[in-house]
């Protein structure tokens, strides 16, 4: 059966204080609206249709690219309003679901137990049971159990009150009935809006079955609508998260201060990640790898065996096997690591091919470069890659042994097995095998006396 999947994300969010449009605050470094197009993504025959309105070329502008259809509410008068303006893209055999795009957490699963509820003579509506239902619209059912109406809390009795079963707003029907009750939808209420779910009773009078389900959690169809909200769902997305890998084998030293803003996308055993440690983009982690507290890594591949310490920021890198990072490290993109490579403490990489077992372990910049292999980079070495305008390669081959606070001003290259001495500037390519040493001679001035500070 085909589906049309209406997103409903043409508000503005003013409680969130912000110039950017609600369904572009993010949990997980996604967009609210993003997660919930994920979700629905995930069903066959789909064709999903975003409703925006407050600043809809910046809504569409982020989307840009995904297989979406825009409908325009220019203005905002309410759900029932915002489904009328896609109806001209429902047709009469499709299964109609509606989502909200501040609603982020729902689970595919349970979209699709929706749309599997939807037939001739059903409406599938989602409804949680809350402790404390406040402010939501009550179900109300008859003496079978059948609900017969939504009644919003403000219209509620005592009694109706009482029901702790209520309205989530997503829901899914065949197409040629919502098409009709759409049509019938009024504003005469309180903020002169169409509401869609009066639906709910024009269903009941046309003799179709209200079918209910519920989610695993009341999370997932808890919305945002301010900024508290927003950071307690966060919370629960990245317990979430914690609690998938855990249960792959992977050990985290505090699930609550650990984020996965992203995905993983290969992932090995026994791998131990310590606190305040954020994975972003799409990462692949191999066997045995240990992660030091408060790390940054952003679309790596890390090798087996590896070892990042405290404090690292990895970012488009790969990192081959037994590399030891950190602490305080930082892998800029285009960086490749290969085998048994030692990357010390403040050192920065970037743009750079390192090969096997070779060192630099202390206070040096290593920028657009091809290091050998068993190369040892003392503490302070530069290369010296940008002239201001332009950039260019330092090559510093197989079994070089650099002296701290070297500068290598690029382009040049540094031969096999030579010998820098500590505090040269090279400038030209240097000889395999041979010592090369660029300073003035050390020497003293007899007499001279360190200035005084002249009192005014």
């Amino acid at each position: 059966m085909k589906i049309t999947t209406i997103i409903l994300a043409a508000g503005k969010g003013t409680r969130m204080h912000s110039d950017l449009p609600k369904v572009l605050h993010k949990i997980a470094d996604k967009s609210l609206v993003r997660h919930v197009y994920d979700a629905s993504s995930q069903l066959e025959n789909n064709q999903i249709q975003i409703v925006v309105g407050h600043q809809a070329e910046l809504v569409r502008d982020y989307m840009h690219g995904l297989n979406v259809n825009w409908v325009e509410q220019k203005q905002q008068l309410g759900t029932g309003h915002a489904v009328q303006q896609a109806s001209t893209y429902i047709a009469d055999d499709q299964v109609v679901l509606i989502l909200f795009g501040d609603v982020p957490l729902l689970k595919t699963e349970t979209i699709k137990k929706i749309v599997a509820d939807v037939n001739e003579s059903t409406l599938s509506l989602l409804t949680v049971f809350l402790e404390n239902p406040k402010g939501y619209g009550r179900i109300i059912r008859d003496e079978d159990q059948k609900v017969i109406k939504i009644v919003e809390e403000k219209d509620a009795t005592e009694i109706e009150r009482q029901v702790s079963e209520v309205n989530t707003g997503i829901m899914a029907v065949l197409g040629r009935h919502l098409k009709k009750w759409l049509t019938q939808l009024g504003n005469q209420n309180a903020q002169g809006e169409y509401y869609l779910t009066d639906v709910i009773a024009m269903a009941v009078t046309d003799a179709i079955e209200i079918v209910t389900s519920q989610p695993t959690s009341a999370d997932e169809v808890l919305g945002v609508n301010n900024r508290s909200q927003l950071a307690y769902l966060e919370r629960v997305f990245q317990a979430s998260q914690a609690s998938k890998l855990m249960e792959q084998g992977v050990t985290l030293r505090d699930p609550a201060r650990f984020d996965l803003r992203g995905e993983i996308t290969g992932l090995g055993e026994d791998i131990c990640i310590d606190v305040n440690v954020i994975l972003e983009g799409s990462n692949k982690i191999g066997n045995r790898v240990n992660i030091g507290p408060n790390t940054i890594i952003k679309n790596a591949v890390i090798g087996d065996d590896v070892e990042i310490l405290a404090n690292c920021v990895i970012e488009n890198a790969l990192i081959g096997k037994g590399c030891r990072i950190g602490p305080y490290a930082r892998l800029r993109p285009e960086t490749e690591l290969a085998e048994n490579v030692h990357i010390g403490n403040f050192v920065e990489i970037k743009k750079a091919l390192v090969a096997s077992e070779s060192k630099i372990n202390h206070l040096s910049y290593i920028g657009d470069a091809e290091v050998g292999s068993k190369v040892n980079i003392g503490a302070g070495t530069i290369t010296c890659n940008y002239d201001g305008v332009n950039k260019f390669k330092t090559i510093i081959e197989d079994g070089a042994f650099i002296g701290s606070d070297t500068q290598l001003v690029a382009p040049v290259t540094v031969g096999k097995n030579a010998t820098i001495g500590a505090g040269s500037t090279i400038t030209k390519n240097t000889p395999e095998n041979q010592l090369t040493i660029s300073r003035i001679k050390q020497f003293v001035i007899p007499g001279w006396q360190r200035p005084s500070k002249v009192e005014k």
